[in-house]
């Protein structure tokens, strides 16, 4: 199977009814992206690293969203509503020979939050991942965010002992 979504965008993965509430997840779209950076100033203003420039976030989540090849991104609805992002990067992994995953972005509204939508979206996200052929997801985490940590270690990913460093090029 190529890089290339075995759905379309906006093709619901999984659908389920939670008490009298719908919730859906399923494939961004381009008409997402103006929700999305709402989600993405929620997650930058948390963030040490980063801060927010919605030019520059639209851009960047078009660029995922028109080329399959650089990744996916999906999203959590409740009645149609976005509450909540995870977005996947795709690359080669010359130790596994075969495709592997950053976990760039993932964020839930903070009204929306300890009410179970990061646990079904990451989880439906990552059994995509599978039906991708990826064999490998990483992440970076802020180093004080254990609520992030403890989620992401309930689904298995465990610390590694590589460092991580960076280098802007403008």
């Amino acid at each position: 199977m190529s890089f290339a979504r075995s759905l379309l965008a906006n093709a619901i993965i999984v659908s389920k009814l939670k008490g009298e509430v719908m919730r859906q997840v399923e494939y961004a779209s381009m008409c997402d992206i103006p929700r999305l950076c709402e989600l993405l100033k929620i997650l930058f203003g948390q963030e040490r690293e980063f801060y927010y420039d919605e030019t520059v976030q639209s851009r960047g989540l078009a660029m995922i969203l028109s080329d399959a090849s650089i990744g996916s991104i999906f999203v959590i609805k409740e009645e149609r509503y976005i509450v909540g992002m995870v977005s996947f990067l795709w690359t080669v992994s010359t130790a596994l020979g075969a495709k592997v995953a950053w976990l760039e972005d993932m964020v839930i509204d903070s009204p929306y939050q300890n009410k179970g939508y990061g646990k079904m979206l990451l989880g439906e996200a990552l059994d995509a991942m599978k039906k991708l052929t990826c064999k490998r997801v990483r992440l970076l985490t802020d180093a004080d965010n254990a609520y992030a940590q403890k989620l992401y270690q309930r689904f298995g990913f465990d610390h590694s002992s590589m460092h991580s460093m960076r280098l802007f090029i403008s």
